[in-house]
């Protein structure tokens, strides 16, 4: 079975920074995308960065040029180096897995279970 584990939040003051981790484990053949979504309270969750196993990444537009998604294709980790932090970016912050467990499996998606991310005025 595989299992997302974050770690990364926090509380931080408007401007700081924070960089989140989510590492892969389990039985895994190929990790075709990974990506971090949020959950504000009160709000559907949406897609904040997402990087593809050939390393092409898109952001939501309001995280451009603040956020960076990284990978560690050994290690089965992505990261989120989040930069001039906003109190609107205060939310619960999943990562997210596109993969195939083996050779012969269809692709499937699995998500971790969150980490809180505030960032105080």
């Amino acid at each position: 079975q595989v299992q997302l584990v974050e770690s990364g939040g926090g509380l931080v003051q408007a401007g700081g920074s924070l960089r989140l981790s989510c590492a892969a484990s389990g039985s895994i053949f190929r990790i075709n995308a990974m990506g971090w979504y949020r959950q504000a309270p009160g709000k559907q969750r949406e897609l904040v960065a997402r990087i593809t196993s050939a390393g092409s990444t898109n952001y939501a537009d309001s995280v451009n040029g603040r956020f960076t998604i990284s990978r560690d294709n050994v290690k089965n980790t992505v990261y989120l180096q989040m930069n001039s932090l906003e109190p609107e970016d205060t939310a619960v912050y999943y990562c997210n897995m596109d993969f195939r467990a083996t050779v012969l499996s269809s692709n499937v998606e699995v998500w971790g279970q969150g980490t809180l991310v505030t960032v105080s005025s």
